[in-house]
């Protein structure tokens, strides 16, 4: 399916990258960015007269016009603990969480750092060395633990102006997996669902006996109620979309680069989590009482980065950092993406 949008274009480039034709397609309603403003008819001016101390106006005109002030907070308390000393604890309180949140900000720009380190040369080389060139069934990598093999032809789906398949994206969250039982402090404990659970799960409706197996704590190592986020990868004719399930704050997001909105896709995984902490965890909850969060995304502008977009979705989310990237960011993620396969390992 590779370059199927780009033989509908007719090769020609399109401004808008292919992506009128494939929200056509796909169905969905993206975000109305357009900002409407209206400049309504007030009266007519009218000049006042205003006396000017003229001292007052060159002192004025001495001072400049702006000046750093400290934060209105930090004034309104130190006038507030000349009056009260409770407030010292207060204050002392107030300096441990700034120090504290500058460490968090200093770690998200080391770690945001790490996400766009440049391929070396030889990198480089290897990737495009292995797009072009050679028989389309030779073999390039194979994940033993979970018998996924990419061929040449599947690689393909890695350059540019191509749509992700099925094979790719399951060996990248097959990485994403391993990555985490590497280095457990440095990323949240996810659980990485596959491209066929969903499809199974909503089949003919709603169907828990289906997968019921997929998720036993002999084949894991333990719950889904253990985990920090669940990801749900949903696919959608030509277009992925993925569902997050946060299970420490008890809430549902679904991310579509496009913009659109699927309230079945969180009614049947909020069925599927209550039944399935029921079976395996023994617990009783109600997930269909959860929150469905709306959230701000980055959305994709042409139309074949649906599943570049899902899988840093997912990469972002699992390291538990803000979705900082945009369209421009793709190109790159996708060479890194297919240097991570060539290599087995998920940095």
């Amino acid at each position: 399916m590779g370059n199927f949008l780009s033989g509908l274009l007719g090769g020609r480039q399109h401004k808008d990258e292919g992506l009128g034709l494939y929200k056509s397609w796909v169905g969905g309603q993206s975000r109305d960015l357009t900002v409407a403003t209206e400049v309504e008819a007030g009266a007519a001016p009218h000049l006042l007269e205003r006396k000017v101390d003229s001292r007052k106006a060159v002192e004025a005109a001495k001072r400049p016009l702006w000046q750093k002030r400290p934060p209105f907070y930090k004034e309104a308390r130190e006038r507030a603990r000349q009056g009260d000393p409770r407030l010292e604890e207060i204050s002392i309180n107030v300096r441990i969480l700034e120090q504290s949140l500058a460490e968090i900000q200093k770690a998200d720009k080391t770690a945001k750092k790490e996400l766009f380190k440049p391929l070396t040369d030889a990198e480089e080389n290897e990737v495009y060395g292995c797009f072009t060139g050679g028989p389309s069934s030779k073999v390039l990598v194979l994940h033993e633990p979970s018998n996924i093999e990419i061929t040449k032809e599947k690689f393909q789906c890695l350059r540019p102006r191509c749509w992700l398949n099925d094979e790719v994206i399951n060996m990248y969250l097959e990485l994403l997996k391993e990555r985490e039982t590497r280095e457990p402090k440095k990323f949240l404990k996810c659980h990485f669902f596959n491209t066929f659970f969903y499809k199974k799960l909503a089949k003919n409706g709603y169907d828990y006996k289906s997968v019921k197996r997929w998720t036993t704590r002999r084949k894991l190592g333990y719950e889904l109620i253990d985990c920090d986020k669940i990801f749900v990868p949903v696919h959608k004719d030509v277009h992925w979309c993925l569902a997050i399930i946060n299970m420490k704050e008890n809430t549902f997001q679904y991310l579509d680069s496009l913009g659109g909105m699927d309230h079945n896709v969180t009614n049947i995984l909020a069925q599927y989590i209550t039944e399935e902490v029921k079976e395996k965890s023994s617990k009783a909850i109600d997930a269909r009482l959860w929150r469905e969060e709306i959230v701000d995304i980055p959305l994709q502008q042409n139309g074949w980065d649906c599943g570049m977009f899902m899988l840093k979705y997912i990469d972002f989310h699992s390291r538990g950092l803000s979705l900082d990237f945009s369209q421009v960011n793709m190109e790159y993620f996708r060479m890194r993406t297919a240097k991570e396969i060539l290599r087995l390992r998920a940095d």
